[in-house]
């Protein structure tokens, strides 16, 4: 009884929670997960400090363009879920960027050839086409991706067994950005450990990263919440594994 009261505890203070932006500092001392071995935030700061025009789509909460140290003279961003648009409009004044509310599913909105640098951290998708066109000849495109099968093991652990990932392998990146008329200069991938320590922090997380559990609600998948809040009290932290590429393409 004193587990299962626990375990509504935490699940309520989850369920509660905002989950605006991209930041992850909720999960602090919560939940932790390897960062990749390329540095992509770096990166992108390297990139942009020797640029005149970059562009930053899926910004989220703006979190990585908020920390580059020397931004170009024109910086913009978009952003298509709502909530988080005046999250990111909040949070990159201070490195004057403009920040334009966008259709997922719709074209990118600047003209042809108007950046120098389009990055992306985590995009709902990659619109190949409207990339290759927003950027200037001998422009780049760096993105850090989400890999096939990622968390799976959560996954799998809300909904059972799932067959295997086709959706975002880097190969097909690599064939669309080709198709476009871009030219692959690098490819990385990485297999991150991530762990859980409370049933909170997997809500929170599931709330949050909403391609794990498609459709998730607390009350529609109480029950399996239960079952790996007592996992986890039985046999200590979940565990479960990130999968990340990062591409890196030039308009010729």
């Amino acid at each position: 009884m004193n587990a299962e009261r626990d375990a509504e505890e935490l699940i309520a203070e989850a369920a509660a929670a905002p989950v605006d932006g991209w930041g992850f500092d909720w999960l602090a001392s919560r939940a932790t997960e390897e960062r990749p071995p390329w540095a992509y935030a770096r990166l992108v700061a390297d990139r942009m400090a020797r640029v005149d025009a970059a562009l930053d789509v899926d910004t989220g909460g703006g979190e990585v363009l908020a920390e580059v140290p020397r931004p170009p003279k024109l910086l913009m961003a978009t952003e298509g879920w709502p909530p988080n648009v005046e999250v990111a409009r909040r949070t990159l004044r201070r490195v004057g960027a403009t920040v334009v509310a966008v259709d997922p599913d719709g074209p990118l909105p600047f003209r042809d050839a108007s950046f120098d640098l389009v990055v992306s951290r985590h995009p709902v998708r990659t619109d190949w086409a409207q990339t290759a066109r927003v950027l200037r000849p001998g422009g780049t495109y760096l993105s850090q991706q989400i890999g096939p099968g990622t968390m799976r093991e959560l996954s799998e652990a809300i909904l059972g067994p799932l067959p295997p990932a086709t959706q975002r392998h880097p190969e097909h990146a690599v064939t669309a950005a080709e198709a476009a008329g871009l030219r692959v200069v690098d490819l990385r991938r990485g297999t991150l450990r991530a762990t859980f320590s409370d049933i909170g922090a997997v809500v929170w997380f599931l709330r949050k990263v909403i391609w794990t559990v498609p459709g998730f609600t607390v009350d529609r998948y109480r029950a399996q919440l239960l079952n790996l809040h007592h996992r986890i009290t039985t046999k200590g932290p979940f565990v479960a594994h990130a999968q990340r590429f990062l591409i890196e393409a030039t308009r010729p």
